[in-house]
């Protein structure tokens, strides 16, 4: 394997030594420049696999080399050497399209995992984003429709920097997801990806939890702990429902990025940690921000990029792609026959708004599978409204193959007589009543609960009665 190269760019002859010995002895082979005409030449010249530049130089500062770099020569991650406490102008740079920054004085630490970060993202980056690539039918992100495609080609782009990134979405888009791309398509992606809902850890714990502590630090601290961004060093935090955090741990964690450093609790020195930071909530940050419930130099640390997650309305035909994939799944997941959608549930379907988005989809066809008497889905199964327009729905049979007619007959002889309960909790109940009176024969309890075999299997899958003897 070629000696990957590396081009620093600073004025400071002492700075330039430093660094050119550190990664030397990281046995990568470097060139220097003192200013911006010098640097482009370099870059033109040495062709390297990464630049680092100061901001400040005598003809010009670090923008003009990461403008250049994302003009002509995208494929080069570039990190930024910023002042100490310039915080202001290294979420600038990441704005413009730096890989990463580092503060002087140069924290050798830090520097190495950035270049090795980089070096890993700068193997890949040779060819060009692909249409194919981000639109493949490999891809967990399922959908054809042109928000979704755009989404890919974001998450494809973003993922080549260590730029902070606020994903923002209603509820049920699947933000986590999103991020999880974001991760899994980035230099990082042999590293952990650690989610977290902000919402969901008692303020007493949160230090703890996002820190660690030390042992006998507090009571209760039997050992010592290492905290989520100790377990995403090398990886990813993606920090869900973020806007939920307390005010007395936004400034903590406003500390932790800048620096990119923690201290446990009950200990002496900090450790640095390399994490990525993915940031979510489905609430309006901005709207929080001027409420006083969110700190302003916190949000503009985490929204350096902005990613909407388009609603499942705005996706069009993507929510029957959807719908096929979540069948299959919970077909798989049951280990039963994988049900089928009948005309009049897709048209009900296509004219739902889906307030909750992928997540209710998911969930009304997972009730559906349990309602349903025969493999074919149908509107009662759904429990939807259905006093809504009709809207064109021919474009979805190549999605849905099904032969309604002949299937829904076999339908209406499958019953005898209506169920019995009409909670979930109550029809669990009975039937395992029924199963203990009948001694869990399955085909005599179906008789007795007025079922087919193949409902009482769906029902005893997913009320996962099947680990009972």
């Amino acid at each position: 394997m070629a000696q990957q190269r590396v081009l620093i760019i600073d004025d400071e002859p002492d700075i330039r030594e430093l660094l050119e010995l550190t990664l030397l002895r990281m046995g990568l082979d470097t060139a220097t420049a003192g200013t911006v005409k010098e640097g482009m030449l370099e870059i033109q010249n040495f062709k390297p696999d990464l630049c680092l530049t100061d901001m400040k130089l005598p003809d010009g500062t670090g923008f003009d080399i990461v403008r250049y770099i994302q003009r002509d020569f995208s494929h080069i991650p570039v990190a930024v050497i910023t002042a100490f406490g310039s915080m202001e102008t290294a979420v600038e740079a990441l704005k413009a399209g730096a890989y990463d920054f580092v503060s002087k004085p140069v924290d050798l630490t830090k520097l190495r995992d950035l270049v090795q970060t980089a070096l890993k993202l700068s193997e890949n980056n040779e060819a060009p984003i692909a249409s194919e690539a981000v639109s493949s039918e490999s891809s967990p992100i399922i959908g054809q429709s042109p928000v979704i495609d755009k989404l890919k080609r974001t998450i494809a782009k973003l993922a080549r920097s260590q730029a902070p990134v606020f994903i923002h979405g209603a509820s049920g888009t699947g933000k986590e997801l999103v991020a999880k791309q974001i991760h899994q398509q980035g230099p990082l992606a042999s590293g952990n990806f650690v989610p977290v809902n902000c919402g969901a850890i008692p303020e007493s714990l949160m230090e703890s939890e996002f820190f660690g502590h030390k042992k006998g630090s507090f009571t209760g601290a039997i050992e010592d702990k290492e905290g989520l961004f100790q377990a995403a060093h090398h990886g990813t935090l993606f920090l869900d429902e973020v806007a939920d955090l307390p005010l007395s741990m936004q400034v903590k964690l406003l500390r932790a990025i800048q620096e990119k450093a923690v201290k446990a609790v009950g200990g002496v020195e900090e450790v640095s940690v390399d994490t990525r930071i993915l940031s979510a909530t489905h609430k309006n940050l901005e709207e929080e921000v001027e409420k006083g419930r969110f700190r302003q130099d916190l949000y503009y640390r985490l929204n350096v990029i902005k990613l909407s997650v388009p609603t499942l309305h705005e996706r069009g035909d993507d929510i029957f792609l959807l719908a096929d994939h979540f069948l299959r799944s919970i077909a798989e997941r049951w280990q039963l026959p994988i049900m089928q959608l009948s005309k009049s549930s897709i048209e009900i379907l296509a004219r739902y708004p889906f307030p909750g988005n992928v997540r209710e989809l998911e969930n009304i066809l997972e009730r559906a599978c349990t309602l349903a008497d025969a493999e074919i889905i149908e509107p009662e199964d759904l429990q939807l409204p259905t006093n809504t327009p009709v809207i064109n729905t021919s474009s979805y049979d190549t999605i849905f193959k099904t032969e309604a007619s002949e299937t829904n007959n076999k339908h209406h002889e499958l019953l005898n007589k209506p169920a019995h309960n009409n909670t979930a909790t109550s029809e669990r109940e009975e039937i395992i009543h029924v199963l203990n009176e009948t001694r869990w024969n399955r085909t005599a309890a179906a008789k007795v609960l007025g079922m087919t075999f193949r409902q009482l299997r769906y029902r005893i899958k997913k009320y996962e009665l099947d680990q009972k003897p």
